[in-house]
C-alpha cells in the first residue's frame, strides 16, 4: 500500500506538470519537480529510523544535491539552442549524472 501511495503521488505530479505546461503560466511546470515530495518521505524515514544526527547529515547532503540539478539546468539551457531537444536532454542528463557522482564521491571522502 505504501508503494502504491508513492506511485500515486508521482502520477499526480506528472499530471500537474502536464496541465500547467498548457497554461499561460507554463513556466510553473518547472517548479513542480522541485516540490519536496520525495525529500519529505526520505527525511521522515531517516529521521524516524536513524535519528537526528543522521537526518541532519541527510539534509546537508540534500543541500549539496542542488548542485547537480543546477548543472543539468545550465547545460540544458545552453544545449537547447545547439542540439535537437531529445539529444539536448540526454546530454544534460549525462551532465547531471557526472556531477551527482562527483558529489557522492566528495561526500564519502569527508
Amino acid at each position: 500500500m505504501n508503494l502504491l501511495f508513492k506511485a500515486l503521488i508521482g502520477a499526480l505530479m506528472v499530471l500537474l506538470i502536464g496541465v500547467l505546461s498548457r497554461t499561460r503560466n507554463y513556466y510553473i511546470a518547472g517548479l513542480l519537480p522541485l516540490f519536496p515530495t520525495f525529500a519529505l518521505m526520505a527525511h521522515y524515514i531517516v529521521g524516524s529510523e536513524r535519528g537526528t544526527a543522521d537526518l541532519k547529515a541527510t539534509i546537508l547532503f540534500g543541500m549539496w544535491a542542488v548542485v547537480p540539478y543546477l548543472a543539468y539546468l545550465v547545460s540544458l539551457y545552453w544545449l537547447v539552442d545547439r542540439l535537437p531537444l531529445v539529444p539536448a536532454l540526454l546530454v544534460a542528463l549525462m551532465v547531471w549524472c557526472a556531477v551527482a557522482a562527483g558529489a557522492v564521491l566528495l561526500w564519502q571522502r569527508h
